[in-house]
């Protein structure tokens, strides 16, 4: 009994290191994403000095858009690789070419030394950014619900959510920070280039992470036949309902997430009203809060199931947008804004904090990574990429309050999807892969022995 206790307690600490390192890269890539967009208000004016601030925030939404486009070809590059070769190696190649990116737009002239070179460099290197963040996600939501243990894995998975808000928020605390040492003149100038700088030399330390992390026993169990025809479109096309569950799945949430996480600082500042400063405190303390809904969330739909958190996001998400929006529109008072904020974001837990591990029980492991990544990153580029180019786009002709209704209707779509599919958790191909691993006396599989 002692024996089996020991072995139980070492199983769940590899487990949770696992998970640590597989998640604190996924942070440090988020945030380099991010810290673009949380910067944007100050460096906007170096790469496009011509033009009101709602143009130059349009041209370097437009830019952060395109950064997207490049997202389904690292899916489809990163993930094919990853169901070739494992998800330890993909997951270590993202994160260099995310610090690459990143010491590129720290490196980058203004407009004024090199000229139109600037914003061409600018998008060269979020170009970059996008393909190492396309194959993270589905690489990333592969490994941690593979590591997780059964009748845990909403609970472990939702710490990609977790990660992926962790790495928003770092780039708002380094903005916080940055704001009570520098002028807003100096922020300007040459202070927006330090948490690119800091990106970089972030990402280089976990390297060294990823590389000892231990590689999911579902990939290491796959047969010499399997891992042969892994990660290709052709067998990926084998799942079209999965495919077309991923993308209705994906739809509205991102839309949704976008909007008020990355859209919603933009939004304070430009539209209501309020200063930077007070909009950084807002979002750091909101983010903060979501942050810890995320594992609350993903450990109910082990109890209660995937589908009914869902559910609620698509119900509420869809009759509140609006509400929430044109309250937000006209509240002046900092403590009201964030109260408005945090109940969207309270809605939008309901996909954030489950989504990974509902798309990886819907694909096989030879093409898991694949299937996760690639639909979810083609939705993300057309809906969740563009979302704050859209806002501002509409704002720029006097036509805001229609993003308001954008945004529900993008949710109504996903909700239809929410209400025809199954419960992910009883079809799951990770337990029944796990089930069928045993029943065959295959390899013993990560709850009883060590990865390896």
């Amino acid at each position: 009994m002692d024996k089996a206790k020991a072995s139980e307690r070492a199983t769940s600490r590899r487990i949770t290191g696992n998970i640590f390192k597989g998640s604190v890269g996924n942070l440090i890539e988020w945030y380099d994403w991010y810290v673009y967009a949380a910067f944007a208000v100050y460096f906007s004016a170096e790469f496009f000095p011509s033009g009101d601030p709602t143009s130059r925030l349009l041209n370097t939404a437009a830019i952060f858009a395109v950064g997207f486009l490049m997202r389904p070809i690292g899916s489809l590059l990163l993930g094919r690789y990853a169901d070739r070769h494992g998800r330890r190696a993909a997951l270590t190649l993202s994160i260099t070419v995310m610090a690459a990116g990143s010491l590129i737009i720290a490196c980058t002239p203004g407009f004024e030394t090199i000229g139109v070179w600037a914003p061409i460099i600018l998008v060269a290197a979020r170009l970059i950014q996008g393909l190492s963040l396309g194959g993270e996600y589905g690489t990333s939501a592969t490994y941690l619900s593979e590591m997780a243990s059964t009748g845990r894995r909403g609970f472990y998975s939702s710490f990609q959510y977790v990660t992926l808000i962790a790495g928003q928020l770092v780039a708002l605390g380094v903005q916080i920070v940055l704001q009570q040492i520098l002028s807003d003149s100096d922020m300007k100038s040459w202070g927006w280039r330090i948490p690119f700088v800091l990106g970089a030399i972030f990402a280089l330390t976990v390297l060294w992470l990823r590389r000892t992390m231990d590689e999911s026993e579902q990939f290491t169990q796959l047969s010499q036949e399997s891992s042969a025809q892994a990660g290709t479109i052709r067998i990926l096309l084998q799942h079209p309902k999965a495919v077309m569950t991923v993308v209705g799945l994906t739809l509205g949430g991102t839309v949704a997430f976008y909007t008020y996480t990355t859209y919603m600082q933009k939004f304070m500042v430009n539209t209501v009203g309020i200063n930077k400063e007070t909009v950084s405190w807002i979002n750091f303390f909101a983010l903060l809060a979501f942050v810890v809904l995320q594992p609350v969330a993903g450990a109910l739909s082990d109890r209660i199931g995937r589908r009914p958190l869902l559910l609620g996001f698509g119900i509420l998400g869809t009759l509140l947008t609006v509400p929430l929006f044109m309250l937000m529109q006209g509240m002046k008072n900092p403590v009201g804004a964030f109260l408005l904020m945090m109940v969207g974001l309270v809605i939008v837990s309901g996909y954030t904090s489950i989504n990974a591990i509902v798309k990886a029980e819907l694909f096989p492991t030879e093409i898991r990574a694949l299937g996760v990544g690639l639909p979810y990153a083609l939705t993300v580029a057309i809906f969740g990429g563009t979302a704050e180019f859209i806002a501002l786009g509409l704002k720029s002709i006097g036509l805001e309050t229609v993003f308001y209704y954008y945004v529900a209707a993008c949710i109504a779509v996903s909700l239809i999807s929410y209400w025809r599919m199954g419960e992910s958790s009883k079809t799951s191909h990770i337990e029944s892969e796990l089930r069928n691993s045993k029943h065959d006396g295959g390899a013993p599989v990560l709850e009883d022995t060590p990865a390896r």
